[in-house]
């Protein structure tokens, strides 16, 4: 086996990985965990455990 014979070998095997990223993600069942990824910036922020707490006990005092 020569150097070209394993370049074009090593080429083909990538290119088919790339094919298959592809098809992974644009598939049907995919499409719901992508659209719930693509939406989290979009999220409000939750505020920190406790955090409220703190606040509302200094306001007591």
């Amino acid at each position: 086996m020569s150097t070209g014979d394993l370049q074009s070998l090593l080429t083909l095997t990538a290119f088919v990985a790339f094919i298959g990223i592809v098809v992974w993600a644009w598939s049907s069942r995919r499409s719901g965990e992508f659209r719930e990824a693509a939406a989290i910036p979009l999220r409000d922020d939750l505020p920190l455990a406790g955090q409220g707490d703190r606040h509302d006990s200094k306001e007591a005092k």
